[in-house]
C-alpha cells in the first residue's frame, strides 16, 4: 500500500548554506554528520582517550546531505513524499535547487509532497545549520538556553562537549496512493470502576477519492472486540465505541501490561484496500495524588502552611511506589542508537524490578521504539521537555519554538500507555537556573499539556516542593555516610540521588591508554572520562582518598575497582531501601543515573555505555524486589566491641498480602557465622511495610574484615537479603 524508497546519501560541509560542499562522503541515515565524516576519513573512535576533541570544529560549519534519484516508477495512481522523522537541529530542505521546507527544532517530524518531478536525476538536499549558541553566553550549557537542543551535548560532568548534528531519525521517499490516511489516533476514558472504556478514533484523510473507512480493535489474542465503519466522503471522521470489561495495562510488578491493537483501514469504492494504519494501545488511568495521611498532616496553630503536594503515582486506582532511575540518551549521537540497544536497556530495567524511568530534560532525544518497549514491559515513563539547569528566558523566538516542539512531543508520545507524567525540565527552580512557576516557558508547557493531554499529570520541574536531588557520593563532605544521612531525610520523593563508583577494570582498559591505566590521577584519559574534576561540588567521581581510608592503598587497578564497587553497591542498597522504608510518605526512589552516553571511568550510572550492566544494577535489583527482608544500618564501618544495632523490616510494594513468617539474622565475620536474632514477623497487607525490632549484638574481636549481614526468610528464599559492612580501620587483607 505504501512503498518506501531508501536513498543513498552523500555528506559534505561548507562555510555557508548557499555554498555546496567541495568534498562529499557517504552518509548513514539516521546518524550524525560527525560519525559519517570520521568514518570516511578513518579517524580513531571518539570514545578513546580524548579523541572527541578532534570533532570540535564540526559544530560551526554547514553540513549538506544530498541524494539524487530518478522519478520512482509505480503501478497505478500514486504520489511521492519525502518523509523525515527529525533533523538535528536547524535546517532547510531543497528539492531540485528550490527550498521546499525550513525548520528549527529536532523534535518535529515532517513530510513534503514532491509533486510532479522530471524523469532522470532529481536532487534532494538537507542543509543543516551550525550548532545554536546564544550570543554572549559562556561556553557550556548556557549556550543552549534559547534553543530546544538537549543541553548535555554542550558539556556535563558525564558528557564531553561533542554536539551532534544531522538527520537523526528515519528519512526516506514514500510512494502513496492518491487517497491515503494522514493520521489515526485512538483516545479513551475509563469509567470510575474501570470496567468500561469509552473510545474515540479520530481519522484524517488526504489525497483523492476513497470509498470507506473501517476501524477495528483487536485484543491481545488478535480477536476483534470492537469495530466501526463509515464513508470516506470528507477529510476527517470520528468513530466512537464503548468496550466493557477491558483488560488493563499495569506497570511492572503490579500486573500484565496488556496491549490492544487499533487498526484503521481505507478502502476504494470498489473495495480495494488503499491504506492502513496500526497502533497499539493500553487502557489505564494515571494520577499524582497526596500520600495516605497527607491531608491530615496539619499544623496545630496559625499561620498554617499548605499540606504536602501530590507526588504519589496512582495507576488504575492503586498507589504505586516508583522504583527506577533517570534515563539518558544511550549515545552522544541519538541517531546512532539502535532498537536493539533500547530494547536491552528496557529489559535490564524490567529485570531489576524498576517500574519508572525518568527521561531527563537535558538528554531528551529518544527514539520512538524506546517507548514501544516500555509499553511492552510495563515501564512507566516520566517524560521531560528539553530544558535543564538553565534559565530559559521567554524571548518571543524561544517561546514560539518551544511551543511548536513541545506540542509535537506531546502528540507523538501521548498514545503510549507507558507515559505516566509530563515535566517541564530538570532543576529549573534551583539557584543555578532561577526559573519560577511564573516563568513564561513553564506556564506555556503547562497549558500545552492540559490542552493536548489533560488526563496525565504535569509538574513544572524536578525537584519541586517535597522532592529532593542528591547526594551523589557514598560519603558527605563532613564525613557522614549514606547509612547515617538517609534515615534523617524526610522527603516525599527522591528523584535524583547517586553513589559514584569506578567502571569495571576490563571496561576501563577499552578506552584508557595502557600507560595511563594505573594508578589513576587527574589529567589525561581518566579526567576526560569524568573520574577527576568532573562534578563541580567535589571535583571528582572517583574518590581515591575515601577508598584508601576504608580499604587501604589498592595495589592494582582490579583492587581499586573492587573497593569502589563495594561502596557503590552498598550505598545504592541503602538509599533505595531507606526510601522504601519511608513509604507511604515517600513515594519515589530514582537514582542518578541509569545509563551513560559514552564510556565513563567513574560515575553514578548503573549501566556502562552502550548497555553493559555494572555490579550496582544487580544490587539495586535485589533492593527493588516487590517483597524482601531489609535492615536499616546506622553506618558502614564498625569496630570490635561496638554494639551492633540494625533495625529489621519487611518491605512490601506488591499488590499481594504477605502471611506471617520467620526471619533469621546471621552475621558472617571471616570464617565464622553467628546467628544473632530470630524474628517472627506478623502478616503484611498488600503494598504495606512492617517495621520490626532493633537488634543489640556486641561485635566480636576482628580487624580488617568485611562482614556480611544476612537475612534468611524461612520458606521464602526470594526474600533473602545480605549486606556488606566493614570491620576496623587498619589496612584490609584479602578483601
Amino acid at each position: 500500500m505504501r512503498q518506501e524508497i531508501r536513498l543513498d546519501w552523500q555528506l559534505g560541509h561548507s562555510a555557508a548554506a548557499g555554498e555546496r560542499p567541495v568534498k562529499s562522503v557517504p552518509a548513514l541515515v539516521p546518524g550524525a554528520v560527525q560519525l559519517d565524516w570520521a568514518r570516511a576519513h578513518d579517524w580513531p573512535s571518539h570514545v578513546q582517550a580524548d579523541n572527541y576533541k578532534m570533532y570540535a570544529w564540526m559544530e560551526d560549519v554547514h553540513w549538506t546531505y544530498s541524494a539524487t534519484f530518478d522519478r520512482p516508477v509505480s503501478t497505478g495512481e500514486g504520489r511521492v513524499f519525502f518523509v523525515c522523522g527529525g533533523v538535528d537541529y536547524a535546517f532547510i530542505v531543497r528539492f531540485n535547487d528550490e527550498i521546499v521546507h525550513e525548520q528549527e527544532g529536532m523534535f518535529r517530524a515532517f513530510e513534503i509532497d514532491l509533486g510532479d518531478m522530471p524523469a532522470g536525476d532529481n536532487r534532494l538536499e538537507v542543509v543543516v545549520f551550525p550548532t545554536p549558541k546564544r550570543p554572549g553566553a559562556p561556553v557550556g550549557r548556557q549556550q543552549a538556553d534559547q534553543s530546544c537542543k538537549p543541553a548535555c551535548s554542550y558539556g556535563w560532568d558525564w558528557h564531553p562537549r561533542l554536539i551532534p548534528l544531522g538527520i537523526w531519525q528515519d528519512a526516506y521517499l514514500e510512494i502513496r496512493r492518491d487517497a491515503y490516511i494522514c493520521d489515526a489516533e485512538l483516545s479513551y476514558e475509563l469509567n470510575g470502576t474501570l470496567d468500561s472504556v469509552a473510545m474515540s478514533v479520530a481519522v484524517t484523510l488526504g489525497g483523492g477519492t476513497a470509498g470507506a473507512v473501517a476501524w477495528t480493535l483487536l485484543d491481545p489474542d488478535g480477536i476483534c472486540v470492537a469495530e466501526c465503519r463509515g464513508q470516506a466522503d470528507k477529510d476527517s471522521l470520528l468513530f466512537t465505541k464503548c468496550l466493557s470489561h477491558p483488560a488493563l495495562w499495569w506497570p511492572n510488578g503490579h500486573g500484565d501490561p496488556v496491549l490492544y491493537v487499533s487498526v484503521v483501514s481505507l478502502y476504494a469504492p470498489d473495495g480495494r484496500l488503499l491504506d492502513q494504519k496500526k497502533a497499539r494501545c493500553g487502557f489505564r488511568t494515571v494520577a499524582l495524588v497526596v500520600y495516605e495521611g497527607g491531608w491530615e498532616e496539619d499544623s496545630l496553630e496559625f499561620p498554617k502552611p499548605c499540606n504536602p503536594p501530590p507526588l504519589t503515582l496512582e495507576v488504575n486506582g492503586r498507589k504505586i511506589f516508583a522504583k527506577g532511575s533517570n534515563f539518558l540518551c544511550p549515545d552522544i549521537f541519538p541517531g546512532a542508537v539502535t532498537a536493539a540497544t533500547y530494547k536491552e536497556l528496557a529489559a535490564l530495567a524490567k529485570d531489576a524490578h524498576m517500574n519508572l524511568l525518568r527521561v531527563w530534560g537535558g538528554s531528551t532525544a529518544i527514539k520512538e521504539c524506546f517507548y514501544d518497549f516500555c509499553d511492552e514491559m510495563g515501564l512507566l515513563v516520566w517524560q521531560e521537555f528539553p530544558l535543564a539547569c538553565n534559565d530559559y528566558a521567554g524571548s518571543a523566538h524561544y517561546l514560539k519554538l518551544l511551543d511548536a516542539e513541545s506540542r509535537a512531543i506531546i502528540k507523538r508520545l501521548r498514545p503510549h500507555p507507558c507515559i505516566a507524567m509530563w515535566c517541564g525540565g530538570n532543576e529549573l527552580f534551583n539557584h543555578w537556573s532561577r526559573m519560577t512557576e511564573q516563568s513564561p516557558a513553564l506556564r506555556m508547557l503547562d497549558r500545552n499539556c492540559f490542552e493536548l493531554d489533560r488526563s496525565r499529570p504535569f509538574i513544572k520541574t524536578s525537584p519541586v516542593m517535597g522532592m529532593a536531588h542528591g547526594y551523589y557520593l557514598f560519603r558527605y563532605p563532613d564525613g557522614a555516610e549514606l547509612h547515617q544521612m538517609m534515615p534523617r531525610a524526610r522527603y516525599l520523593a527522591y528523584t535524583e540521588f547517586g553513589c559514584a563508583g569506578p567502571s569495571p577494570a576490563e571496561y576501563l582498559k577499552t578506552f584508557i591508554p595502557e600507560d595511563e591505566l594505573y594508578p589513576p590521577g587527574p589529567g589525561g584519559a581518566w579526567e576526560e572520562h569524568h573520574a577527576f574534576n568532573a562534578w563541580e561540588a567535589e571535583g571528582t567521581w572517583l574518590d581515591l582518598g575515601m577508598i584508601i581510608d576504608y580499604f587501604g592503598q589498592p595495589e592494582t587497578l582490579e583492587d581499586m575497582v573492587r573497593y569502589g564497587e563495594i561502596l557503590q553497591c552498598e550505598g545504592y542498597k541503602c538509599i533505595y531501601e531507606e526510601a522504601r522504608r519511608q513509604k507511604p510518605r515517600c513515594s519515589m526512589a530514582l537514582n542518578w543515573c541509569y545509563n551513560e552516553p559514552w564510556p565513563s571511568a567513574a560515575g553514578n550510572s548503573l549501566i556502562n555505555w552502550p548497555a553493559i550492566a555494572k555490579p550496582a544494577l544487580k544490587s539495586i535489583a535485589r533492593s527493588c524486589r516487590p517483597l524482601l527482608a531489609s535492615v536499616r544500618v546506622v553506618k558502614f564501618r564498625w569496630n570490635s566491641g561496638e554494639l551492633f544495632n540494625p533495625e529489621l523490616w519487611i518491605l512490601n510494594d506488591s499488590p499481594a498480602a504477605l502471611p506471617a513468617g520467620t526471619v533469621r539474622v546471621y552475621l558472617n565475620i571471616g570464617a565464622g557465622q553467628h546467628e544473632i536474632f530470630r524474628w517472627e514477623h506478623p502478616p503484611a497487607e498488600a503494598n504495606t511495610n512492617i517495621a520490626g525490632p532493633r537488634l543489640a549484638y556486641t561485635l566480636p574481636e576482628a580487624q580488617g574484615e568485611l562482614m556480611t549481614l544476612r537475612l534468611w526468610v524461612e520458606g521464602r528464599p526470594d526474600m533473602d537479603s545480605e549486606y556488606l559492612l566493614l570491620m576496623g580501620k587498619e589496612k584490609r587483607n584479602g578483601l
